[in-house]
């Protein structure tokens, strides 16, 4: 717990303790755990699965007026899209927590080893990198909790501690509001504790861990808004 209030001292407290399997995995765990409470508590309410809906049919009938479908056929691909979606929406609230949490402390770990233990030339192994970043997940059991009473309070399935938040009607297919979503109080904090455990663990200052993490973070993400532009102007959208 202490890595929300002294970070610093969690990681440099890390470096030189013995290697444990429960740095990385209870932290994995409670995301699990709140992850899929924030999934019941949130569709067991009909207006956020009526959302979920109005999301999918927006997104085939723009589908279906760019493929020019005949009406039996536009009729047909209305059900099957309607019906996988609830499905896929079902699907992606049970095992994406179950992925993200055992894939993004080794993904990161790794990015920590190879820049803080290689570049830096830190002494310290990868599985001391994964508990590290196992630990700065805590931040995203937080996050959890906080957007799931946003989302509960104000009746809106894409509330977050963002700049979304200053959109009236959010397009999640929309760029620009995917890059207000970006622009995250947790987020940020996240991406703070990260560099704090990349420094301390290489032993370097903060400004060049947190140059690696949030240049990671914004090259990742402008990659991805970009595509998101390219894609909403191949399609006309």
């Amino acid at each position: 717990m202490n890595v929300f209030a002294a970070p610093g001292e969690v990681f440099e407290g890390l470096k030189s303790a013995p290697v444990s399997t429960a740095n990385w995995l209870l932290p994995a765990l409670l995301i699990i755990v709140v992850s899929w409470i924030a999934a019941w508590l949130i569709f067991s309410q009909e207006a956020f699965i009526h959302q979920v809906s109005e999301i999918a049919d927006k997104a085939i009938e723009k589908q279906i007026e760019k493929a020019h479908m005949p009406k039996e056929q536009a009729d047909q691909a209305r059900q099957m899209g309607q019906k996988w979606a609830g499905i896929s929406t079902k699907i992606s609230a049970v095992a994406g927590p179950v992925v993200a949490a055992f894939f993004f402390p080794f993904w990161r770990g790794l990015v920590f080893w190879l820049f803080g233990a290689k570049l830096f030339k830190g002494n310290f192994s990868y599985m001391k990198a994964v508990e590290a970043a196992g630990l700065a997940n805590m931040i995203g059991v937080l996050d959890g909790i906080v957007k799931t009473l946003l989302i509960l309070s104000l009746g809106n399935l894409f509330a977050s501690p963002s700049l979304a938040l200053l959109i009236k009607e959010f397009d999640p297919q929309n760029p620009l509001h995917s890059l207000f979503a970006v622009v995250n109080v947790m987020t940020l904090w996240a991406l703070v504790v990260r560099s704090i455990a990349l420094a301390r663990l290489s032993g370097v200052s903060f400004a060049k861990g947190a140059l690696v993490v949030f240049g990671l973070w914004a090259a990742f993400t402008g990659l991805m808004i970009g595509f998101g532009f390219a894609m909403r102007a191949i399609s006309g959208g």
